[in-house]
Formats: structure tokens, C-alpha cells, sequence
């Protein structure tokens, strides 16, 4: 069960580049990545849902809404909003069932966020999915984010799929399983090539606007 910290996040990312033309010229280009880091808190896990299957900026302005509206993001607090209050802060309707389930869980004490710290990924994994609505890809961004796990790759992450097939030298017909097999050769760090990719994907997308 290892985790990393921010102190750590260069060396890290140097320890790949140097057995990683790929990374090193990641590195060359665009310099480190930042430490994305975010509290274990019901609001984190709310924001991560939001995120599903939309864009980054699309979540966090339906975030934003619902803190408007209800000022502390809490299970309780969100479990007072109607369907239609909800709706009103962008929220999708399985979104919301998603985020109202997930505060009933935490409130009834079928899952509590500080024990999931202690617990190996695969067990982590086990207690997040079988609540409604969070799949592989939310945990995922979860132990990687939230609790700094250091071999957590999201391959059904759509920016880390692209920065693959832009970076590495492989056919536009490959599938996710050939590209978590390349990303084998990472672990027992692959949360920093997780992060090298999504450092890549962003800033070569930040590059492409300034030149149109």
C-alpha cells in the first residue's frame, strides 16, 4: 500500500524519464506536472462523479452551483435538495441519484471515508463499487487524488488514452488492453505516468490554443 507526496513528485517523475525517452522529452517540454491533490472529503467524491463522461470544466461549474446554493457540500445538506434543485445546479438526473446515494451511505455508515485510507487498493475498489453510480474510473481518480496511491493507472480516462496515442509510437487501432499492457513496464509508478500523461495531454492542448 504505498503512497506518494508532493516532496517526492520530481524525483518520481525523473525516475521514469530516465528509463522513458517518452516521459524525458514530456519533461524537456513542458517541465514537471502538478501535484493534483484533493481532500477525502464527500465533496471531493461529489465532484469526481460530476466528472463522469464530461468535461473537467462542466463539473466544476455544476460544483460550483451546488456550494452556491447549499454553502458546505455535506451529505446532509445535499439530501434537503429536490430533484428540481439539483437540476437547477447542472446535475444530471442519474448524477443526482448518484451523489444522494452516495451521502445516504456515508450517513448511514455504510461507508466511512477516514477508514478507506487504511485499506490496500483492491479493497478500497471493493467498498467504493458497490455503491450505485461509482465505477472503476471514479476510484481510480480517487486513489490516485485523494489518497496518492502510487500504481493507479485510469485507463478508461479518455485525456490518458489520447496522450498515449499522441506520445508513444503505436497504431491508431490500438485497444485499452495493449495500452495497459505498455503501461506495465511503469509499476510499480504508475500514478506518475498517469500524471506525466494527463501534464502532457493538458499542456499540449494549452499550446494548441495559444497558436489558433
Amino acid at each position: 500500500m504505498l503512497t506518494f507526496h508532493e516532496e517526492e513528485l520530481h524525483s518520481l517523475c525523473d525516475s521514469l524519464a530516465a528509463q522513458d525517452i517518452y516521459f524525458a522529452q514530456v519533461l524537456e517540454r513542458y517541465g514537471y506536472p502538478p501535484f493534483w491533490h484533493r481532500a477525502n472529503t464527500f465533496e471531493t467524491l461529489v465532484h469526481i462523479i460530476l466528472e463522469q463522461q464530461v468535461s473537467l470544466a462542466s463539473a466544476l461549474s455544476a460544483l460550483n452551483k451546488l456550494r452556491e446554493r447549499i454553502q458546505e457540500i455535506t451529505p446532509s445538506r445535499l439530501l434537503l435538495l429536490t430533484d428540481e434543485e439539483l437540476k437547477a445546479c447542472y446535475f444530471s438526473r442519474q448524477k443526482a441519484a448518484y451523489c444522494r446515494y452516495l451521502a445516504e451511505a456515508i450517513l448511514s455508515g455504510t461507508i466511512y471515508l477516514d477508514h478507506l485510507t487504511t485499506l490496500p487498493d483492491h479493497e478500497v475498489r471493493t467498498h467504493l463499487t458497490a455503491l450505485k453510480g461509482i465505477g472503476n474510473w471514479t476510484v481510480d481518480i480517487y486513489l490516485l487524488m485523494v489518497l496518492h496511491r502510487t500504481d493507479v493507472f485510469p485507463i478508461g480516462d479518455l485525456a490518458i488514452i489520447n496522450a498515449m496515442k499522441r506520445l508513444l509510437p503505436v497504431p491508431p487501432a490500438v485497444t485499452r488492453e495493449q495500452l495497459l499492457l505498455i503501461a506495465d513496464q511503469w509499476r510499480p509508478y504508475r500514478s506518475i505516468a498517469a500524471m506525466l500523461l494527463w501534464h502532457y495531454y493538458l499542456s499540449e492542448a494549452a499550446t494548441k490554443r495559444k497558436t489558433t
